[in-house]
């Protein structure tokens, strides 16, 4: 009787180790049939496919993993993410080297970027998004909302006797509209960009230096700088969309960091996005040489700017889906922001025959013209891939790049910390993910 339990229970442990082999290696089989999905937090909501079933060719994307693994390894950056999706399901979506290399922090799919004047992109849609609401007018005078700017005055410089510069304060010939700040026509400079004379005076005025100030003292600041030129009659990248964002908060009597999180980062699920870093998020941080001359810490607690020409963070996840929002005219997920005439709009060319230069202070680069502020193509002879009429991107001064293609129904976004390199990258990308296209 013993003899037989002993028999029966080998039985049964044969027979139990044979069902569990079957069982794994119908596991792997099917593992190896499906690819694993991306994780759902990374994800968030957007399917994950095989690149072919949207007509993007695997080898092809894998191709810029392999270019952008090779300049990690070379030292040219620190790390990289970069995001492709095509008819709203991602194709493509991986991370490269560091986010902090000195740290050994590995850069992951969700790693936070400062995005700089990507946020420009925010400002606009919200902008829209009033304008819409009938609550602002393109045709309205900035000083509408903005007393200060009722004194604004053109500087205009000549040599005295001793060969130092004299400047003259003039009025300006024409009124600044909020038309000639979404499309960078207000007369309005940087301190980083000539003329020379007036990015002294932005100094002086401690425009390189802002967290401490409010978006409301940053524009009475501007406002008794000199204009470079009368607005309306020349495209210059300055601080339009500051002065924007202050214009924002005024309309709507909401911070501009309270309005981007309820009116366009709550409903698109776009939570790593912002103009603050804290608690745990900080340790996924970027890392950004603090030595650059645009550097901003997201993290200091001191900050009080929250500027709608560069100051936010962001994530390639969380950016694809502001992307897809506009690619999809204005909707995601059944949350819509704003009309699909509203979109076209702010993406077509707001410049007309003010476009098109090839100087340096020209940002859109030659066969770009300007939407509100999106860089929309509006030739495709400077290239040597089938680009197409009517795409728009933006970039950021540290390297980051998002690529809308209407006609394509693909989105790309492209995260680095290489301020050296964004022009490089931005060309780059856009032309392998041009090749990656299969149909």
């Amino acid at each position: 009787m013993k003899i037989g339990k002993v028999f029966q229970n080998k039985n049964w442990l044969v027979f139990s180790i044979l069902l569990l082999s079957v069982l794994l290696l119908f596991s792997v089989l099917a593992a190896c049939a499906k690819p694993a999905a991306a994780p759902p937090e990374f994800t968030k909501g957007f399917q994950t496919v095989k690149p072919e079933t949207v007509g993007l060719s695997s080898e092809r994307l894998n191709e810029i993993g392999s270019v952008l693994q090779a300049d990690v390894q070379e030292g040219k950056i620190n790390g990289a993410v970069l995001l492709v999706a095509r008819e709203g399901k991602i194709a493509y979506f991986n991370s490269f080297g560091y986010r902090d290399e000195k740290k050994t922090l590995p850069m992951e799919k969700d790693s936070i970027f400062r995005i700089y004047s990507m946020t420009k992109s925010i400002t606009a849609v919200a902008v829209a998004m009033l304008m819409e609401e009938g609550k602002l007018a393109l045709t309205d005078p900035v000083e509408k909302y903005i007393p200060s700017f009722k004194d604004i005055q053109i500087g205009e410089f000549s040599k005295d006797a001793a060969g130092k510069d004299v400047l003259t304060m003039v009025k300006p010939s024409s009124v600044m509209t909020i038309h000639d700040l979404c499309k960078h026509t207000a007369g309005l400079g940087y301190w980083f960009t000539p003329p020379t004379e007036i990015q002294a005076l932005y100094l002086q005025a401690g425009m390189d230096k802002l967290e401490g100030f409010t978006n409301a003292e940053v524009c009475d600041k501007i406002a008794r700088l000199p204009l470079v030129e009368n607005p309306g009659i020349k495209y210059r990248y300055g601080v339009s969309y500051d002065v924007l964002g202050r214009v924002i908060e005024v309309v709507s009597g909401m911070p501009l960091d309270k309005f981007f999180e309820q009116r366009i980062y709550e409903p698109l699920g776009m939570n790593d996005s912002g103009f603050q870093v804290t608690g745990e998020d900080v340790a996924r941080l970027a890392y950004l040489d603090p030595e650059w001359g645009l550097y901003i810490d997201p993290t200091s607690p001191t900050r009080k700017y929250w500027s709608g020409g560069g100051g936010s963070v962001s994530t390639a996840m969380d950016f694809a889906r502001f992307a897809q929002m506009l690619l999809n005219g204005g909707e995601l997920e059944g949350k819509r922001l704003l009309k699909p005439e509203t979109v076209a709009f702010i993406t077509s060319d707001q410049l007309g025959p003010l476009g098109g230069r090839d100087d340096i202070l020209y940002i859109p680069l030659r066969g770009f013209s300007v939407g509100f502020d999106f860089y929309v193509r509006v030739d495709t002879k400077t290239v040597d891939f089938p680009a197409n009429i009517g795409e728009f991107l933006k970039t950021g001064a540290a390297g980051t790049v998002y690529f809308v293609y209407p006609k394509e129904k693909l989105v790309a976004v492209f995260m680095v910390s290489a301020p050296d390199l964004r022009v490089y990258y931005r060309n780059l990308i856009e032309r392998m993910i041009y090749q990656a296209i299969a149909d």
